[in-house]
């Protein structure tokens, strides 16, 4: 927990007055308790507060202050404002991709590159009524941009599974230069043409059915895979209208898969193999959704309003980022999963963290070094 920018916690609390009316169990308290949680893979509150209770001589000094107790956590998760947490989130992230700048992600680019989708994370109807998918079926839908450099989640927006991904987009604020990643579901004329007009760049995949004429055609290496590199224009009534600019279309055969793919972009200059493994590089976000859900506590939930599931989601962003800042901050070679599994038997030892979560062992100080004099001269 050192880790963390309690002064930036501390903000997000007062922004939304969090602590209004609280006697003894605070935010901060709330967030070490599920951040434990998400840690140590808690299933349930009573769960969480048994074995809390089983740790109390160490809670003090761990900085959970308040009293440690299923209805405290219940009332807290049900009352104070998600968006303290989301916000505390953003922070972290944000100390995270300083960190993770310069990573390396299989491409050799200078630009940014984000690859954007979303997710579905099943529930009861019966239990979360609000969460609005189907019939008779309740879901929500995570929606991430992540930089591909560290698999750092810059934005997420959880909707109930309803909202149709491609809609987000129109609340993402697209950085010049930058490179996007999309799945063909985000085939939207009008969206990428607002992408274009932000000077940011955008690859996709283009469906079956793309009515184009081609304008010129680049030369290629087919045995790299490559097919065409063609400059088009949109022929079709309303895909002309959303998208009048010319768009690159480049076909490249898949010998891993035997699959012809086709991708769109608004990128001239760059050679028509790096778009090819650019769109394979989104295959990343795909990894992290699986990750978070097989690692973290989000498909199952200690609350079944919007506010408490929110506040679940939002601290077990804010712990995956906060592993991946100790990751970078101590140079570790481990995986974020290896971290996780350390730190779920090891959260209350006393142990130095750097030792724990390596192989090296700290060595001594000298007492040569040691502020305080000798007794005997040997």
């Amino acid at each position: 927990m050192d880790y963390l920018p309690m002064h930036e916690f501390r903000r997000c609390v007062d922004r939304y007055r969090g602590n209004r009316n609280v006697r003894s169990f605070s935010c901060r308290d709330q967030f070490l308790c599920l951040a434990f949680a998400q840690l140590t893979f808690r299933e349930s509150l009573r769960d969480i507060e048994t074995c809390l209770r089983s740790l109390q001589p160490k809670l003090y000094h761990s900085g959970i202050r308040g009293k440690i107790a299923r209805s405290n956590l219940a009332d807290a998760n049900e009352s104070r404002d998600w968006r303290i947490y989301r916000d505390f989130a953003h922070a972290l992230i944000d100390s995270a991709r300083t960190l993770y700048r310069d990573e390396p992600f299989g491409v050799e680019l200078e630009e940014t590159v984000y690859a954007f989708d979303a997710t579905t994370i099943d529930l009861c109807l019966s239990l979360f009524p609000w969460a609005k998918f189907r019939r008779r079926k309740a879901a929500l839908r995570l929606h991430t941009l992540l930089d591909l450099r560290g698999n750092i989640p810059s934005f997420l927006k959880i909707t109930p599974g309803n909202v149709h991904e491609v809609n987000v987009l129109d609340d993402l604020f697209f950085e010049a230069g930058a490179f996007y990643v999309l799945d063909r579901g985000f085939t939207d004329f009008a969206r990428l043409y607002a992408i274009d007009q932000h000077s940011a760049l955008f690859v996709i995949r283009a469906k079956s059915n793309l009515h184009c004429t081609r304008l010129y055609s680049h030369p290629i290496d087919k045995s790299t895979g490559l097919r065409c590199d063609q400059t088009v224009v949109l022929t079709g009534v309303n895909s002309h209208n959303d998208y009048p600019d010319h768009l690159r279309r480049i076909k490249f055969y898949d010998h891993e898969t035997q699959r012809h793919l086709v991708f769109l972009t608004n990128n001239f200059q760059i050679a028509a193999l790096t778009i090819a493994q650019l769109y394979k590089c989104r295959w990343q976000i795909e990894l992290f959704f699986k990750w978070i859900k097989q690692h973290l506590r989000i498909k199952a939930f200690y609350g079944t309003s919007e506010n408490a599931v929110k506040t679940q989601i939002w601290i077990a962003i804010s712990v995956y980022v906060l592993v991946a800042i100790i990751k970078k901050r101590l140079k570790l070679e481990a995986s974020l999963y290896t971290i996780l599994q350390i730190l779920s038997v090891t959260l209350f030892e006393k142990t130095d963290m750097y030792q724990l979560l390596t192989e090296n062992t700290i060595a001594a100080q000298s007492p040569s070094t040691l502020n305080q004099l000798n007794l005997f001269n040997i």
